[in-house]
């Protein structure tokens, strides 16, 4: 009969170390993203604008491109339907923080730091209620399209970023849409941001995804032994 910690260890070892570390990568990003979209990053030389959390979303885009590519499509929609997991104990221990007073010696020598603290945090609800609608379509779509864009066969390196480039440019144009008018509407003329979000995530789509998406399926072969 073997060993209690033999059986765990055994255990441990049927999740490829790439999935592993993809997985743990997704809950940071998810969990970020939110946060990050509090700002509005000018697009220089022009007026447009793109929220921060561009940034971490993108990544989530490619950890689900990865995740489909190597270990399926089904898996990659459970990770994006699991996503809502962090984000909501995220939400959870937000507003927790923020019903609990500050201390003493925080009020009276950090004040500026602790307006701006409840100021950023303060308005992440609205955002992370308009996450999770963004979030839960244009990452759906991305797993969706990626996955019907490979068809029966394997694909070469240019196809994978093809596909990837295709996938993530149309899903996170949607995701654009649906989040900045969720999130923004009615607290200032999104316009500028709403052009800005689909000029950068489509641009970025086409030109920056594709390469990560490839050193992604990389890394995660690499990880796993099967380079």
């Amino acid at each position: 009969m073997p060993e209690p910690h033999n059986e765990t260890r055994i255990h441990a070892n049927a999740i490829p170390r790439g999935l592993f570390v993809f997985l743990v990568l997704y809950g940071g990003l998810t969990v970020i993203a939110g946060v990050l979209a509090f700002k509005q990053v000018q697009l220089w030389p022009t007026d447009l604008a793109v929220e921060s959390g561009i940034f971490a979303f993108l990544g989530l885009v490619v950890i689900s491109s990865t995740i489909a590519q190597l270990y399926g499509e089904k898996l990659a929609r459970r990770l994006v339907w699991w996503g809502f997991l962090p984000l909501a104990i995220s939400a959870a221990l937000i507003y927790l923080v923020l019903s609990l007073p500050p201390s003493p010696d925080m009020v009276a020598y950090r004040g500026p730091d602790l307006e701006a603290f409840n100021t950023v945090l303060a308005q992440t609800p609205r955002i992370m209620a308009a996450g999770p609608a963004a979030y839960i379509v244009s990452l759906l779509l991305n797993v969706w399209i990626f996955s019907r864009l490979r068809g029966s066969g394997e694909v070469n390196t240019l196809g994978l970023m093809a596909r990837g480039a295709i996938a993530s440019a149309l899903s996170q144009a949607i995701d654009s849409v649906i989040f900045v008018t969720l999130a923004f509407y009615g607290e200032f003329d999104i316009t500028n941001l709403l052009i800005g979000q689909v000029l950068a995530k489509v641009a970025l789509s086409i030109v920056l995804v594709p390469f990560l998406i490839t050193g992604g399926v990389a890394l995660a072969r690499k990880l796993d032994g099967t380079t």
